[in-house]
């Protein structure tokens, strides 16, 4: 198996070298020119959690970070060879290359001039570097799928009885390669003609134009400039025109849908993204050895994504719902399987369980839990505000007892804030808000509360009406 693997890989590495040399798109060795190439990057991140992301970009890449006046954006630069590493990163949705950024863009006074700048303007971007760079990552994009697939074929490598598999799936890679390689040199000869769609995201009330005459004008222009060919929904590249106010953003998107689309296979009515879980869990710095639970899981989104990225930590997801401890059950052993495919061997399995339990009775021992994730029912699609009232009290209670005094933390997102405001003032003496993030969820104006543990120990409210009980 392991040799079977390690010369899959080698065969791989041999593609994706061959690969680099056979993107076209000056008249030179694009490996050599973008070796040195620095690009900015945008990327779109949830609404509240643009600090949290520009840290992991600080962090794992080592780039500067500058948090736009437009939320939900971030924008750093990279070198070109960082590309993978920024398809990695757990706390943003969408990428996207910048062509060019104004900061304070003239606008004129009539719809047709402001139009008719737009159309100008397409003529003059610097397209060059941007245009390599989506190349690339089209490119990275079609390995990676390949990659998947092949890895999912070497499920036939532990069969000894049809090894010569190996063989077959080896030859037809080698034949994929000659393929890409015969269409590459058709490309050189008859160069295909790109097809394209400008999406166009506008904010602001002083504007007089709407997003669609602005995409349309736009995107005319550009289609002008390169000859494309328009294509709303089966698109090669997609232009983005971002306008915030009097500042304008012209990118190429790197990202075909959104990153948070990582973890969940099964889904329930009110699933959370992963990006969003991956930012309430990063506010609560998790350390070696903590125990995490999500005592209100649903599809298990936060669990997972702690379990994928905090491996050193162990994690609970505990629903009073069957049918949402089912759905997490399922969606730990997808991403278990796409961890068996991804290494190309047995996993010794994930650090998470699921758990079907009341979440105001839960099983855990009191002061036994390190850091509680969850997030709580809007009182919307599931539950309602009504039944919140007595809920929320309970729920704050109970998580009070089985988190460790003095340093268990918690981060609570719920969208009924005058609800919980309300439950957490009856709670200052087991529980201290240090920081509120204000969030968008699908609409919902909502706030996800960082609590801190207080030292005193926890008492039960009928221990405490005994002591205040004359004998």
């Amino acid at each position: 198996m392991s040799d079977v693997q390690e010369a899959t890989n080698q065969l791989l590495d041999v593609n994706l070298d061959e690969n680099w040399r056979s993107i076209q798109v000056t008249g030179s060795d694009p490996r050599s020119e973008s070796e040195h190439l620095q690009v900015t990057v945008g990327a779109t991140v949830p609404t509240g959690f643009e600090q949290t992301a520009a840290d992991e970009v600080r962090e794992k890449l080592g780039s500067s970070c500058k948090i736009s006046k437009d939320r939900g954006k971030i924008y750093f630069d990279i070198s070109v060879e960082s590309l993978a590493q920024v398809h990695c990163l757990r706390s943003v949705d969408n990428l996207f290359v910048v062509v060019k950024q104004f900061k304070d863009y003239q606008f004129k006074e009539t719809k047709e001039e402001v139009l008719k700048d737009f159309e100008e303007l397409a003529g003059k971007l610097p397209w060059s570097d941007p245009l390599k760079v989506w190349k690339i990552n089209t490119s990275f994009k079609k390995k990676k799928t390949k990659r998947k697939k092949m890895n999912q074929s070497s499920d036939y490598y532990e069969n000894p009885a049809i090894r010569e598999e190996i063989s077959t799936l080896v030859g037809d890679d080698l034949a994929s390669c000659k393929d890409e390689k015969d269409e590459s040199s058709k490309e050189e000869t008859h160069p295909e003609v790109l097809k394209f769609r400008v999406t166009c995201n506008r904010a602001g009330e002083k504007h007089c134009f709407s997003s669609n005459e602005a995409a349309r004008d736009f995107g005319g222009a550009v289609q002008d400039h390169f000859k494309w060919k328009a294509d709303m929904t089966n698109f090669d590249v997609e232009v983005l025109l971002n306008i915030h106010d009097n500042e304008i953003v012209v990118g190429i998107a790197l990202t075909e849908e959104s990153l948070h689309r990582r973890n969940i296979t099964h889904f329930g009515p009110t699933t959370l993204r992963s990006t969003l879980a991956y930012g309430m869990l990063r506010l609560c710095a998790p350390q070696p050895t903590d125990i995490i639970v999500d005592p209100m899981c649903g599809t298990g989104a936060i669990p997972i994504e702690g379990a994928t990225e905090w491996s050193n930590c162990y994690h609970i997801a505990g629903d009073n719902n069957p049918l949402a401890v089912n759905r997490a059950a399922n969606n730990i052993s997808s991403l278990l399987t796409k961890s068996q495919i991804k290494e190309g061997k047995v996993s010794w399995g994930l650090p998470i369980d699921a758990v079907q339990w009341d979440i105001c009775n839960l099983p855990l021992r009191t002061g036994s839990v390190d850091i509680i994730v969850t997030d709580m029912p809007f009182g919307k699609r599931m539950g309602s505000k009504k039944r919140n009232w007595n809920l929320y009290p309970a729920c704050l209670q109970e998580m009070s007892r089985v988190c460790r005094p003095g340093t268990g933390r918690a981060a609570l997102l719920t969208q009924d804030k005058k609800c919980f405001t309300k439950a957490l003032s009856g709670m200052g003496h087991v529980w201290r808000k240090v920081h509120t993030v204000w969030v968008n969820i699908g609409g919902l104006h909502a706030a996800v509360y960082l609590l801190k543990r207080t030292p005193q120990a926890f008492v039960h409210p009928s221990e405490q009406d005994k002591e205040r009980t004359p004998w």
